[in-house]
């Protein structure tokens, strides 16, 4: 082994797991479905913090996101790889922001937020297509998590259907 690749070695197996979140962004089919799942326990966990560290921990994981999908697109030198759902997590995690934890919430911003970041319409779309490297991967998935997140703020004020928290 050439002094120096252990640690390239090394460093690649972090990053992929880290944009693939442990390979559940291999499956064979609705990567970033699957992909936003290992959000919904972290974003249990996250909720537990209170609702400023909350935030602070989301806008944590949503850098990270984009310096890992960052060094992923180095490293196969391709843009928005399928199987980086790092930034379906990061996503997520914005659309329950400040959100009761109920599986109604659950449910509603999964919902939501796979509807937008798969149908993308515009802003997202534009910003999909547009914004380079690791921020371009993640950006459009936050877009997708504030919209969901509105549209559920708006709900949850205004309604009843998304219950009340733990």
């Amino acid at each position: 082994m050439v002094e120096g690749q252990g640690k390239i070695m090394q460093k690649s197996f972090w990053v992929e797991n880290l944009a693939t979140v442990g390979g559940v962004g291999k499956a064979p089919k609705a990567p970033g479905t699957f992909g936003t799942l290992p959000a919904l326990p972290l974003v249990l966990a996250l909720s537990f913090l209170g609702e400023v560290l909350w935030m602070l921990a989301t806008l944590v994981l949503v850098m990270l996101a984009v310096i890992v999908a960052s060094l992923y697109e180095k490293q196969t030198l391709r843009h928005d790889a399928k199987e980086v759902v790092i930034d379906e997590v990061a996503g997520f995690a914005v659309a329950m922001l400040w959100l009761p934890i109920t599986w109604q919430s659950f449910l509603a911003a999964f919902v939501l937020f796979r509807f937008f970041d798969v149908v993308k319409p515009p802003p997202i779309r534009q910003v999909d297509k547009k914004v380079p490297g690791g921020l371009g991967v993640v950006a459009d998935d936050v877009l997708a998590g504030v919209f969901s997140n509105l549209i559920l703020q708006w709900v949850y004020w205004n309604t009843g259907w998304l219950g009340q928290s733990l």
